[in-house]
Order: structure tokens, then sequence, then C-alpha cells
């Protein structure tokens, strides 16, 4: 998806060629003289129009206007929520097949927020997965134009919002590949597809795993024929001496339980239980865009949960990496497991804070439901510095409580702690589980399991919490971003904008152009545009 930014006006929005023009309508909205405000008007006067959001009028246009057809959407109070209903709203327009090129048109002020509102919901609305599908129907949309009263004011936003775009849709595109187009060896290969400049991935096999001390994660992995993985990223945008954020994924490629079986029905959305890995994938690509001055290590354990002979069975102990002694009184709560070790391991890097992504426990869905992410953290600072970030992206999360008491569940009398300590709190006492091996570092917990993917006829990722994350780096960076430099042919490819004045006030005075996709997006940079004006006989010259 290739989006842009461009200052335009209601008037200069008529001129634009295009297959369907959005104008996104807030409340207490004036309409001028020009083509789109006179049938607003009319709109309104009818009272064919509400300017609650998500409600929207759909029209052909008029020989005034250069769209082939028209959408008013009403979008409330004009915030950030408001804009996303809006375009939500207007999905099934954007997704027909005859549309190739949208503009999206603010009839009021654009704040930033709402800007990157709007690049991330046009991004999520117009995702298709298409990889394991003979007859592939991709979207037709491949160029979104951003347009708002003052370009200049919204630039880094829209910016911000187009790479956390492109790290969504490749968190997204990972999640949803079925098992066997995703085992731990694929995903160490998208890992490894990741290496740009300033970026490097190691990856570890079972040998050097086992030489690590890895005795829990190993544990897991013994019972299925694919070979497990333990991916390392690196991300260097700050100065070698600057503490890095160490980002952990579960990677369970797919989970039937182990001998603890899962119930068959919906067993196929275990796909799914590498959400976390998926998410940390989805950052890296985003920093290869955005480039934030902040280090940042990406560790993922790799594999899959199989009942096989040689499986872990109830009442094995383990040992892990740190030495603390396990016992699996439940093999399907392996999650906590493979993280555990991927904690120790995080130490070595000595980092500003370390955070965990997991789709770790049904017990965080029935808490919190499909809308916010489970967080926990013994950590206030960095509980609420993920708050915010979360708040900031519009990709929720709620702290959870962690009192030592939760944790007395996980006492065994034949190793140092149990894995599970029963249905009671489940999520907190996963997260009990994890915080044994943080060692004093500054550690918080996304138990993603409820928001990293939809189930029914929705089907698919979310990609979530990419957007929380990104916000949490970016906010992390003391001294701005670095320019994004050259990147490999098939990574994502840096952003490029372009900033132009154009003399008349009325037209398009900033446009800044960037690319959306779970690959390797084309950029292209587009001028200014200046709108021809309308002939005496009613038409007009074509843009």
């Amino acid at each position: 998806m290739n989006f842009e930014l461009t200052t335009l006006s209601l008037s200069a929005a008529s001129t634009q060629k295009c297959d369907v023009l959005v104008v996104l309508v807030p409340e207490g909205i004036k309409p001028a003289k020009d083509a789109v405000s006179a049938i607003l008007t009319q709109a309104l006067k009818s009272g064919d129009l509400e300017l609650k959001a998500g409600k929207n009028l759909q029209m052909y246009a008029s020989p005034l206007i250069a769209a082939r057809r028209v959408v008013l959407a009403g979008c409330s109070d004009g915030s950030a929520r408001s804009v996303r209903l809006a375009v939500a709203g207007v999905a099934n327009v954007l997704k027909s097949p005859k549309i190739r090129k949208a503009v999206v048109v603010f009839a009021g002020k654009a704040t930033p927020e709402a800007v990157a509102t709007a690049v991330q919901c046009c991004a999520d609305v117009t995702y298709v997965y298409t990889t394991t599908k003979s007859k592939s129907e991709p979207i037709s949309l491949n160029r979104v134009v951003i347009g708002v009263d003052d370009s200049t004011k919204v630039k880094s936003a829209f910016d911000a919002a187009c790479g956390i775009a492109k790290g969504v849709a490749f968190a997204r595109e990972w999640a949803n590949r079925p098992a066997n187009h995703s085992t731990p060896t694929m995903l160490a290969q998208a890992a490894k597809g990741l290496v740009t400049p300033g970026i490097t991935c190691k990856v570890h096999g079972p040998a050097e795993v086992e030489k690590l001390g890895m005795g829990s994660f190993m544990a897991v992995a013994q019972g299925s024929a694919e070979p497990l993985r333990f991916i390392e990223l690196r991300y260097n945008g700050a100065a070698k001496t600057e503490a890095p954020v160490v980002l952990i994924g579960k990677g369970i490629t797919f989970d039937t339980g182990g001998i603890s079986l899962k119930p068959a029905a919906e067993m196929d959305e275990m796909k799914f239980d590498m959400g976390g890995a998926a998410s940390v994938l989805g950052v890296f690509a985003a920093l290869a865009e955005l480039r934030p001055a902040v280090n940042v290590v990406g560790l993922i354990p790799a594999c899959e949960n199989m009942p096989d002979g040689r499986a872990i069975k109830p009442g094995d102990v383990v040992t892990s990496m740190n030495g603390q002694t396990i016992e699996i009184l439940n093999t399907d709560a392996e999650g906590r497991l493979v993280l555990c070790d991927a904690i120790t391991y995080a130490a070595r890097f000595k980092p500003r804070a370390l955070v965990d992504i997991a789709t770790l426990t049904g017990a965080c869905v029935i808490a919190l439901g499909n809308q916010r992410t489970g967080l926990f953290s013994p950590d206030d600072a960095l509980a609420a510095q993920l708050q915010q970030a979360g708040d900031a992206a519009h990709d929720l999360c709620w702290r959870m409580p962690l009192d030592d008491e939760y944790g007395e569940g996980l006492r065994s009398n034949f190793a140092d702690v149990a894995n599970v300590a029963g249905r009671a709190g489940g999520a907190i006492t996963a997260a009990k589980f994890l915080q044994r091996f943080t060692s004093g570092m500054a550690w918080a917990h996304l138990d993603i399991a409820g928001t990293a993917w939809k189930s029914g006829a929705a089907k698919g990722a979310t990609g979530r919490p990419v957007g929380l994350l990104m916000h949490f780096l970016m906010n992390q960076s003391g001294v701005g971003t670095k320019p994004a430099k050259a990147t490999r042919k098939t990574t994502v490819k840096a952003v490029k904008t372009v900033v132009k004045a154009a003399a008349a006030p009325a037209t398009a005075t900033a446009t800044t152009s960037a690319s959306v996709t779970g690959v390797a997006p084309k950029v292209k940079t587009v001028k200014a545009v200046k709108p021809a004006r309308a002939a005496s006989t009613g038409t007009r010259k074509p843009v």
C-alpha cells in the first residue's frame, strides 16, 4: 500500500482524480462554496448524513468532482477513535475490486493522532492474506492519499504510522501462516530476511541451545520432529554504550498442548501461539523503517509443542538455564517454559527494560476479553510507560496485579517450582512464574492471548501489540530518529519523504509518500499537485 500525505482543502479535493473520495466530516463543520461542500451541505440539510462515527453516505460524484465516487463519512468529534470508526465504516468501499486509488480528506482540523489512525486503519481494513491460497484475490487499492489542512504539522505522525503499519502487516502475515508454512526454521529465515544496515540476526540451533543449558526450552521442543530455533535479533540505533531494550516473543509455532492435549475444537487457532514472536518480527520490520535512536534486542524461542513418544509428561522435572528446577504439572503450560530460559539469556545484555510478549493464558481472555492486552510488571515506571504507549497507539493494555500471594500456588514437593498453580488467577500465576527468572531486571509481561488474533468469520491475526511496542521504543529514544539507510532487496524498503511547496494556496502544499505492506513495498515519491481550474462549461481538466 502506498500512502501519501498532502495539504488538501475540500476545494482542492474536488479536483483529485481518484476512484473514491472519502470525506471525514466532523460535527460542527461549516461547509464552504466548493463542489464537495455543496453536496455535503445538501446531505446535512436533507438529513441523509449522520455525523456519528461509523455512519456514512455513499454516492456517485457530480460533474464538478473528479473522483468517480464520493463517500461522506461522519467522524463525530474528529478524535482518533472516531476516525478509526469512520474509516472502518467505509472498509467495504476501500476493498471494492475497482478501487485502486483513494483520497481520504479531513474536512476539519486533522490532529497527528487522527492522521496516524487513518493510515493504520486504512492498512488494516485492506489487508488480505493470500500466501497459501491457489487463487488469491488481493485488494486492488494500492494508493491512498491522506489530505489534511496542514501537512507539516502531522508529517512526523504520518511517517511513524506508515512505518508501524508495515510492522503490523509483517506480524499479521507470519502469524496467519499455517504451522507447516511457519515452522521454527521458517521463522528463523524470516528473521534473517530483516537484516539491514543496523540490524543483525543470529540463529541458535539445538546444539547451541543445549550448550547454553536451556533445559526448560529443550523439554518443550523434544516432542516435535521440527528442530527448535532460538532467534536473536539486534537493532543498533544508539551508541554502543547505551543499554538496550530487550523484547522476547513466545514462538510456539503450533501448540497441541502436548501430552495434556487440547480439545480438537478450534485447535487450528493454535498456529497463532507464535503471536508474540510475530510481533517481535513486526517491530524489527518497523525499526528498519523508522530508525529510532535506541538499541533493541529481540529474542524468539521457537518450537512446536507436540505429543509424540519423546514428549515431556506431567510430573517430569526439568532444569532451566538459571538452574531452577521445574515440575511440569501441565504440558499445555509450555509458553512459560520457553520464555523463562529466554529471560535468563536476556540478562547478559543488562537491559534498560525487558518486555516479554506471549499468547500465554486463556485466563487472560476471561479476565480482559479481546479488547485489552494484559500488562504485568512490578516496576511502576515501566508499567506506566507501556500503558501510555498503548493509549497513544490505540493498542490498549490493562495493568494486572502481581501480589506475592499469587505465587504460593506454584510450590512443588518435587522441584523448586511448578509450572501451573490451578485455574484461579491463571494469568497472574503465569506471570508470577516468569517473574522468578527476571533477576531484578526492569521487566514487564504482555499477555496477548485475547488480542493477538480474532476468531469466527473474521479469523486472523491482528498484528498487536506492534503499535504499542513501537510507541514505547520511540519514547525511549532520547535524540529522535536516524535516517533509514538502504535495505536489502527482500526486506521492507525505507520510507521516502518529499516536501514541496506549491504556489497556489488552495493546492497541495506538501506531499509525503510511503508504502505499507507485509513484504517489500514499492515506494513512490509524488509531487505536489496544483488543481486545474474548472472550465466554463462545468468540466475540468484531469489532474
